[in-house]
């Protein structure tokens, strides 16, 4: 055997071996950044959703805030003020009027009790003390009653009770997105039958809203609720990522279908 060309065999498979040596070490090294660029990008993304979680949940909680003083305010201040203007009125002695007076007596005592009403609904409405006391579904059940009480309007309820309210915090933007969508409905979809649904299963929570109006496909829905007077879409999209929920819209000939699912613990 030649000794040089050992020596240069040698040579070789060293030289070889240095260059894949070096070229693992490379890939190595841009595997490393790649995953630690990864890593930094998901820190980021995680860091946004959770300040952009924190800057909805605080919008949330200040408009329920701001509901509750409004709602106590409707009831203790204009309530009693309503209440107090009724009594001065039926102390009106009405022996010396004539008929036609009379009859407008009668009408303003009709209206300031339709006002005290209104006014009764709009405080229930905005407070969620029902929510607390008796849970989503009974909440639920009570707005439907009295939203198509006295109108054209039909709600109907069709609500699993197996299902039991554990956090009220929660509940209550389920309950405010049933409101805002129901609300929703009756401003822009022209419906007269409305049907709200609820299924509890393997710890998930559907809502499902019904009705035989003009309704929104989810392209509509996606599209509208960055418009300038989609306000309430957008207060229902805040409150399903809270919840991590998710919104489905769809229609068809028949009539038109909102789906919430909502994952429960």
């Amino acid at each position: 055997m030649n000794p040089e060309n050992d020596d240069i065999r040698f040579y070789l498979v060293v030289g070889i071996a240095a260059m894949l040596l070096l070229f693992v070490s490379f890939l190595l090294i841009f595997i490393f950044a790649q995953r630690k660029r990864i890593q930094y990008q998901n820190s980021l993304q995680t860091l946004k959703e959770s300040q952009q979680h924190q800057l909805i949940d605080a919008a949330v909680r200040s408009e329920e805030s701001e509901r509750h003083r409004i709602a106590e305010e409707l009831h203790d201040e204009v309530g009693a003020i309503l209440s107090s203007t009724k009594l001065h009125v039926y102390g009106i002695g009405t022996d010396d009027m004539d008929e036609y007076h009379q009859v407008l007596h009668k009408k303003c005592i009709a209206l300031l009790d339709d006002a005290i009403i209104k006014v009764r609904g709009i405080s229930h409405n905005l407070h969620s003390s029902i929510l607390k006391e008796f849970g989503l579904n009974e909440a639920i059940k009570h707005f439907a009653a009295k939203m198509s009480s006295g109108t054209v309007m039909e709600i109907t309820t069709e609500l699993d009770y197996s299902y039991i309210t554990a956090d009220p915090k929660d509940d209550i933007n389920v309950y405010r997105i049933i409101q805002e969508l129901t609300n929703n409905i009756l401003k822009h979809a022209h419906a007269d039958k409305i049907r709200i649904k609820s299924q509890f299963d393997k710890k998930i929570l559907t809502m499902t809203v019904l009705h035989n109006g003009d309704g929104l496909t989810q392209a509509d829905f996606e599209t509208k609720r960055y418009n300038k007077d989609g306000l309430g879409l957008k207060n229902i999209q805040n409150r399903a990522i809270l919840l991590k929920g998710n919104l489905n819209f769809s229609k068809n000939a028949n009539g038109s279908k909102i789906n919430i699912l909502i994952p429960r613990n």
